[in-house]
């Protein structure tokens, strides 16, 4: 057998020696002897090596279950060093990765060849595997939307504005006016792009720059919104589960718990947060971080489910294009999905009619002439129509139970960081 790849860890002991060796597909276990121990003892970490040897079944006491190829290793017959790596800047060569945030990061064009972290990223590959197929299942046209965008998507102050031309322009926030001008084109349509946020403040939980799966239908209901938004979370936990099960048991991740989704709108889901806890906040117009963590546990307990979908969520804090409750105005058709504590999906039923979307934008304090383009599908023919979007990175934290969402984004972007901290840029350029 012929392997290239990279050299993870190496084990000397004498006229025996072992590597792992990491290619594209997976870790393997290299073992040499005599002359050839020798050679392999000089082996560095991430030392890009070629090997040719002869697949050979491990003994029973030998046997790492903890890998996929933990009952094999490869006895090698020649070894060539295609590329000498230089000396790690930390250790690489241990199962975990023991590294501060900071480090993590700084090095993260080294720190992503790790094998845990890779993982990471193997479960947001599989996160973005299984969108897709949901969305196609359902009949969706994917798009490439725009990114620069001639005014703020939701109409917040949380955004990046850019100079364009010597003309103003902004970052979007979603992909949400885009996809809506396509519903007349392709009635169903899902998209995968970067949404931006210009948040002042640095949390665990919040990005600069993310990554949104986002579908869209026409001629929908709110009740029919409803099953597809959790038909495709569903689709896409499975997929994760098929694909990277193994993964997620070595992690020790608890099996995902996927039974029927239990709906609640925000006042009920608050009266059961009282009624478990004590905790009052049936005034409050949004649910706290503890409210999320409070009602995903009565999901799992209740419904056997890690998900619940939360409805009716004030009309006055929703974006623009979120139609309200026609029974209680005060209240919209919009949703959000909780999966193990925290929002993962949001989305709702948009307002459809012309007028009626050109006055919410006027009665929000924006002009209507900075959205003409957007307001061209609704004048010519707009059906019912809404949809959703999902978090990648936030997706991927909370399946994994990292501790920050950075380390679910390749290459994060925060207050503090464009590759490089700040702070470091600075001391270079003093």
């Amino acid at each position: 057998m012929l392997l290239k790849g990279w050299v993870e860890r190496v084990r000397s002991h004498g006229k025996i020696a072992f590597f792992d060796l990491r290619d594209m597909s997976e870790t393997v276990q290299i073992a040499a002897f005599d002359d050839l121990a020798l050679k392999v003892a000089g082996l560095g970490v991430q030392d890009v090596v070629e090997v040719e040897g002869l697949v050979k079944a491990r003994e029973e006491r030998y046997i790492n279950k903890e890998v996929p190829t933990g009952s094999i290793e490869v006895e090698l017959k020649s070894l060539k060093v295609i590329v000498k790596s230089q000396e790690m800047p930390f250790d690489m060569g241990g199962k975990d990765l023991d590294l501060q945030l900071p480090t993590l990061l700084d090095y993260r064009a080294l720190t992503l060849r790790h094998s845990k972290v890779r993982e990471i990223f193997l479960i947001q590959s599989a996160l973005l595997s299984g969108f897709r197929k949901a969305a196609e299942s359902l009949s969706c046209v994917e798009l490439s939307v725009p990114t620069i965008a001639a005014s703020a998507t939701e109409g917040g102050a949380e955004v990046f504005d850019i100079n364009y031309y010597g003309h103003r322009a902004y970052l979007t926030q979603s992909p949400q006016l885009y996809k809506q001008m396509m519903i007349p084109v392709f009635e169903r349509v899902f998209t995968i792009s970067h949404a931006y946020r210009a948040e002042p403040s640095v949390t665990t939980r919040h990005l600069s720059e993310s990554t949104q799966m986002d579908c869209e239908f026409g001629f929908v209901d709110f009740q029919m919104l409803l099953d597809l938004l959790e038909e495709v979370v569903i689709k896409m936990l499975k997929e994760v589960e098929a694909t990277c099960g193994d993964i997620l048991k070595a992690r020790g991740v608890e099996k995902l718990l996927l039974g029927k989704t239990p709906r609640l709108t925000l006042r009920e889901s608050q009266k059961i947060i009282y009624k478990e806890t004590g905790r009052d906040n049936r005034k409050e117009k949004d649910l706290t971080p503890q409210d999320e963590i409070d009602i995903c546990e009565w999901a799992k307990k209740n419904h056997n489910s890690d998900l619940v979908t939360i409805t009716h969520f004030p009309t006055a804090k929703r974006a623009f294009y979120t139609m309200p409750d026609p029974n209680d105005p005060e209240y919209s058709l919009s949703y959000d999905v909780l999966f193990r504590g925290v929002e993962i999906s949001s989305g709702s039923q948009r307002i459809s009619d012309y007028n009626e979307l050109v006055q919410t934008i006027k009665n929000r304090g924006m002009n209507p002439k900075n959205f003409e383009l957007y307001l061209q599908a609704f004048k010519y023919g707009m059906p019912p129509e809404g949809g959703f979007s999902f978090g990648l990175e936030r997706m991927t934290m909370h399946i994994l139970n990292l501790a920050n969402v950075r380390e679910a984004s390749l290459f994060p972007r925060d207050m503090e960081r464009v590759d490089e901290r700040f702070s470091q840029i600075e001391e270079k350029e003093v």
